[in-house]
């Protein structure tokens, strides 16, 4: 493969992503000032945080993987980047998926098998072992000349890539907040603010403690400039309520701003409740980062 290969051009990534002013007739909301970096217009498959923190795995077209296995659940944004950036670039792929969905894929599994991926599906027992140091030697052994990914892409490598989102915004703020699942995105905010700048995750999943310990092992010390809420994840990870898809909706209709359920439906549903409980200073500008996963629209589990 040639040396001027370009990746992001035959993927057909864009970047940089614009930054939308947002300004909802919401309580609170006149007290403070907002946008959205539309990180889901990065790619309509490869959108949002999944690209940021796959780049470093494509960054460089001399020495991309042989083949690459990864791990995730039946709806799983990360798979799905991943798989569409191997079907493009001709890697091998294989996914070792949570739950036997054989019978019945999902939208999401789908598409893997229409773009050749290897499908494996294994019992939560073993999927527990993902992080397990033994398990993915065997796996490797298994799997010779193969690069292991870890679930939601999320390992150290991924930090610069999420560091990129402030780095091209040029707009000052105070606060920048994101979802939070596997912690590396929060972690590469994080790593990358001013130290008059604080970053604020919204918790998808009910993780109290859990999720804070996902975002410090990528952090080079402890910090103070952020933090988790952990009161808008509707009932856990992947399942809403009525409320959260009539914003959704309302949102969707009123800015032209699309959303999903699991979420930046969670992230603007939060907002809306902060600023109502004027938990942001007057004045404060605020970052919010639509980190993309748009297709979690296609499945929705109402509480």
């Amino acid at each position: 493969m040639s040396n001027h290969f370009n990746v992001e051009q035959k993927l057909g990534i864009k970047l940089p992503t614009p930054l939308q002013s947002f300004s909802p007739d919401w309580p609170g909301a006149e007290r403070v000032s907002i946008h959205i970096k539309r990180d889901d217009l990065i790619h309509s498959v490869v959108s949002g945080n999944k690209w940021r923190k796959l780049s470093g795995v494509f960054s460089d077209p001399a020495t991309l993987p042989n083949a690459i296995l990864s791990f995730g659940g039946g709806f799983s944004n990360h798979l799905h980047a991943l798989g569409y950036c191997c079907h493009q670039l001709n890697i091998p792929f294989t996914a070792l998926v949570r739950g036997d969905y054989s019978a019945n894929p999902t939208p999401m599994l789908r598409d893997l098998i229409n773009w050749g991926t290897r499908i494996r599906y294994v019992n939560r027992i073993e999927y527990s072992r993902r992080h397990d140091h033994d398990y993915l030697n065997q796996l490797r052994l298994a799997h010779p000349d193969t690069t292991l990914i870890p679930e939601g892409g999320s390992q150290q490598a991924a930090l610069t890539g999420v560091q990129s989102v402030i780095t091209e915004t040029e707009h000052n703020f105070d606060v920048v907040i994101c979802p939070v699942a596997s912690g590396a995105t929060l972690a590469g905010l994080i790593t990358a603010l001013e130290p008059q700048q604080r970053a604020m995750g919204i918790a998808v999943l009910k993780g109290v403690g859990y999720l804070e310990s996902l975002v410090e092992q990528f952090l080079p010390a402890r910090t103070d400039n952020w933090h988790i809420a952990h009161d808008f994840h509707h009932g856990g990870y992947a399942k809403t309520s009525a409320p959260l898809l009539t914003l959704i909706q309302s949102v969707s209709e009123q800015h032209q701003l699309p959303l999903e359920p699991v979420y930046s439906g969670k992230v603007l549903f939060a907002l809306k409740s902060m600023l109502a409980s004027h938990v942001f200073a007057q004045g404060s500008r605020i970052l919010v980062l639509h980190t993309g996963g748009l297709q979690g629209a296609r499945s929705t589990k109402v509480e």
